[in-house]
Order: C-alpha cells, then sequence, then structure tokens
C-alpha cells in the first residue's frame, strides 16, 4: 500500500475514535464537498472551530494533529476547498469568493451557524473573505501565514523574495526537486522526505492541475480593485517566526491593516508550515486563544 494513502486509512481510523469522520454534501447540482466533521453520535454545542488548509495539501493532511489536539472540547470541521482532496465542482468559477461560498454553504448544511475559522496560507486567504461576506457565520479567525488579500505588489514582492516566477512555478511543481524545493521553502525545520513520498506528493497535486492553476491566476487582484474590508471580527495571527513566504514584516502589515480587532504572535524555529513544524507549541497557542475568545463571549 503507497504511504499517503496508508498514513490517511490510518488517520481515518484515529479520527474516528475522536469522534470526526468524512462526509460527502452535495452543496449545489454538480457541486461536492468533502468535510471531516463531528460524527452523528459526537454531534454536540461545543463551539464550532472550522480549519480551512493551504495550497499543497488537502485539509486533513494539513490539520489532523490541530484536529487531534481540539476535538474533546470543539466540534472540528476539516473541509477540503474545490479541486482538492475530494472536493469536486463542474461549476467554470476559480476565486476565492466561490471557495467562500462554498464553504460558507458546507458549514449551513452541517448545521453550523456560528463558527471559529483557521485558515493557514491559502485557507487564510478564503476565511478573510468569509469573515467579510458571511460575518453572521464567522464569529472569530485565526490566520496563520496569510494575508487579506494577494495584492499585485505584495504577490511581486513575494515571489522575489522566494525565487518564482509565478506562483504555479512554485506550488505546482512537476517534478519530484520541484516538490522537494515547495517544502524547503516552506519550512524552517522539516527533515528532508525520502523521493518516493515526494513523488506520492507531486501525484496528489498533479490531479486538477489545470483548474488550480486557474485558481492561482485568481487569486492575485490588482492593488486598485482591492478594499480593505471592515472587519467586526477579533482576529488573531499567529505565525512561524521565520517563514519566508510570508515574513512577519507581512504578518506586521497585516495587523496593521486590521487595526485594533487583530492580535499577533509568533513561534521560533518555525516558518510558513508552522503547524506541522511546531505541533505542540502551535495547538498550545492555538488553544489558549480559543479559551479566550469564550471567556470574551458575553455570558446569558
Amino acid at each position: 500500500m503507497r504511504f499517503i494513502k496508508a498514513y490517511k486509512f490510518a488517520l481515518h481510523y484515529v479520527l474516528k475514535l475522536a469522534g470526526i469522520s468524512p462526509q460527502k454534501i452535495e452543496i449545489d447540482p454538480g457541486t461536492t464537498l468533502n468535510f471531516w466533521a463531528p460524527t452523528a453520535a459526537h454531534k454536540s454545542r461545543k463551539p464550532a472551530v472550522v480549519f480551512l488548509h493551504g495550497f499543497a495539501l488537502d485539509g486533513i493532511l494539513t490539520w489532523h494533529l490541530q484536529a487531534l489536539a481540539l476535538a474533546k472540547d470543539y466540534s472540528v470541521y476539516v473541509p477540503d476547498f474545490v479541486f482538492f482532496g475530494e472536493s469536486t465542482t463542474d461549476r467554470h468559477e476559480r476565486s476565492v469568493e466561490f471557495q467562500a461560498e462554498c464553504m460558507a454553504k458546507g458549514l449551513k448544511k452541517l448545521g453550523v451557524e456560528k463558527c471559529t475559522l483557521v485558515g493557514l496560507s491559502y485557507g487564510g486567504m478564503v476565511g478573510f473573505k468569509m469573515a467579510e461576506v458571511y460575518p453572521e457565520l464567522v464569529e472569530s479567525m485565526v490566520v496563520s501565514c496569510s494575508v487579506v488579500a494577494l495584492t499585485e505588489s505584495i504577490s511581486r514582492a513575494r515571489l522575489e523574495h522566494i525565487g518564482f516566477e509565478c506562483w504555479a512555478d512554485y506550488l505546482l511543481p512537476d517534478s519530484v526537486e520541484g516538490v522537494e524545493t515547495l517544502f524547503q521553502v516552506a519550512s524552517e525545520s522539516l527533515p528532508k522526505l525520502p523521493n518516493w513520498i515526494y513523488k506520492e506528493i507531486l501525484e496528489g497535486i498533479s490531479i486538477y492541475r489545470q483548474e488550480k492553476k486557474e485558481v492561482l491566476k485568481k487569486l492575485v487582484v490588482s492593488d486598485e480593485e482591492f478594499t480593505l474590508p471592515n472587519y467586526h471580527q477579533k482576529i488573531h495571527l499567529l505565525w512561524g517566526e521565520n517563514d519566508q513566504i510570508f515574513d512577519l514584516d507581512v504578518a506586521r502589515n497585516v495587523k496593521q491593516q486590521i487595526g485594533e480587532k487583530a492580535s499577533l504572535e509568533y513561534i521560533e524555529r518555525a516558518g510558513h508550515l508552522v503547524q506541522v513544524e511546531r505541533p505542540f507549541t502551535y495547538n498550545n497557542c492555538l488553544k489558549k486563544i480559543l479559551a479566550s475568545l469564550s471567556s470574551s463571549k458575553p455570558k446569558i
């Protein structure tokens, strides 16, 4: 059995013990989402936390360490974005707005009325859009290594910093060496993996490659078109200190953009994939943030 398939099979079993299992939800004709969500026996009134993944891996491979850490005290939801994992559509939409719409519809189908979003990189951008368009759904956010929107000026600066001409060259590699570079740039301390694992990751990345290229093309917005939303939610920025893709200067700028509703915390000896590199530290920080959000809610 192939390693990643075997690993996900084991994850399925462990997560089921924690009360989380995958569910396929048709939100519209031709659009089906895969959500890891509380099983029927574990549905409760616990606060809902929704984890939004980045561009390289699907939801549960990105967030399983956090899902397992939080499942006891929270209703945990881990979706796959459209064209990632097992979420699909026959629509021609490729925008962040479309992904945000799909997530909101999926959560509504699952009975989620309010939630805290936890978004990494691309997932943070979708999360920011959800907070803007669906404020009644999104109560608060925890954002790691992301920006409110990937404007042309930010895109140019960050691509130049990591040494790529366009995002597809970096995020959609076509070789084992390209996958290794993808993870080297995105991490501070992850060890080199065997080439056969990189090859398996490459096979996963290559599914819906053209659609993902179109997603990346739609992701970059002109500076003139971008207008900073006025968020009512508390937004906690939880960063890897040595993130090379969106460094701490970017994080500080995001905090300044959002204003008084934002806080910034960073984790040492971690890069862009902070939740994988320093999972215990990340989880402890996340639990404290979530506890502070609960304690700040008005008592009924």
